[in-house]
């Protein structure tokens, strides 16, 4: 990642619990609004003009927030680059996340979601050189082994395209994750999902006279739920990561299995097979674990700074 100029934006400070707290109503929220595009889609809504509503009403609410509560300046960055970059993977990964949760059942695309934390273990050895020891090595290996017991390969269970697509959504979350935390460092959430509406809206308006129609009151309440619920989701999962370090504050995104569960049931009939029951706990337990070692590793590498800097004083 490029190195930042200074930024107005306030350094982040380290509160835990309050971290926790947002990211698991920002996973309610998310949950919400992988429901309403389901639903939108099935309402006949082509996915690019799912995308353009989701991050086109980002724009004027964020805009009205800032009017209301300060200036324009609120917005202003000093990593246009940063963000570009941000946008273009994010629109990535918003394709495949919306498409997988429209070619699976909401439980089976929210678990397949879980194997982000090994991608990111993934990630830190190939982008960063790190050296995974056996626990973190066991949880990827385990997490795959969980993926394989759901997506039952040759079975028919689940399509492989939709899990292919699932896998590769969990992995934009990874590598959209080390991006969001470099941001959080110098800019404030408001500015971060600003301009990844900005940078994304134009490249799906594009597709919009080829795609849009008319439609009905129900899918333009749809349509405009998934904006506001998506923006509000955001927002809480850029602050959660401003107040906590990915490794402790993902332990809660588990919590859309439950959301997950409760709408397939609710809106679709739809009760996960005795197969997801059986993999969910292997990658969740994945998940825990190399969140564990990660907050393990973190305190470790603070303690190290901090005796340092002793050393370096006497």
């Amino acid at each position: 990642m490029p190195s930042a100029p200074t930024s107005p934006a306030s350094p982040p400070q380290h509160r835990p619990l309050l971290a926790l707290l947002i990211r698991l109503g920002a996973i309610a929220a998310i949950s919400t609004m992988t429901a309403l595009v389901k639903l939108a889609s099935a309402h006949g809504v082509h996915l690019a003009e799912i995308m353009f509503w989701r991050q086109g009403l980002t724009i004027p609410m964020i805009l009205a927030w800032v009017m209301m509560t300060g200036s324009l300046a609120q917005l202003k960055t000093h990593r246009p680059k940063t963000h570009a970059v941000r946008g273009i993977y994010g629109t990535i990964g918003m394709v495949l996340n919306f498409s997988a949760f429209i070619m699976l059942p909401l439980a089976e695309a929210t678990t397949f979601g879980f194997t982000a934390p090994i991608f990111a273990v993934i990630l830190s050895v190939v982008l960063l050189k790190e050296k995974v020891g056996i626990y973190r090595s066991a949880a990827v290996a385990l997490g795959f082994i969980g993926v394989i017991v759901i997506a039952q390969p040759g079975s028919g269970h689940i399509q492989p395209l939709g899990a292919a697509v699932a896998l590769g959504a969990a992995f934009m979350i990874a590598l959209i994750s080390i991006q969001v935390a470099d941001l959080n460092r110098t800019e404030k959430p408001l500015t971060i999902v600003f301009w990844f509406a900005a940078f994304s809206t134009p490249v799906a308006a594009l597709f919009l006279p080829f795609v849009g129609k008319a439609h009905d009151s129900t899918t333009w309440a749809l349509l405009a739920g998934i904006g506001v619920v998506g923006t509000v989701g955001q927002l809480l999962l850029t602050a959660a990561l401003r107040y906590g370090a990915v490794a402790s504050v993902i332990v809660m995104d588990y919590s859309s299995l439950i959301w997950a569960t409760l709408y397939g049931w609710l809106i679709w009939d739809q009760l996960p097979p005795t197969a997801t029951w059986l993999g969910a706990p292997m990658i969740i337990a994945a998940g825990l674990v190399i969140a564990w070692r990660e907050h393990h590793l973190h305190r470790r590498r603070l303690e190290e700074a901090r005796l340092a800097e002793k050393e370096a004083a006497l």
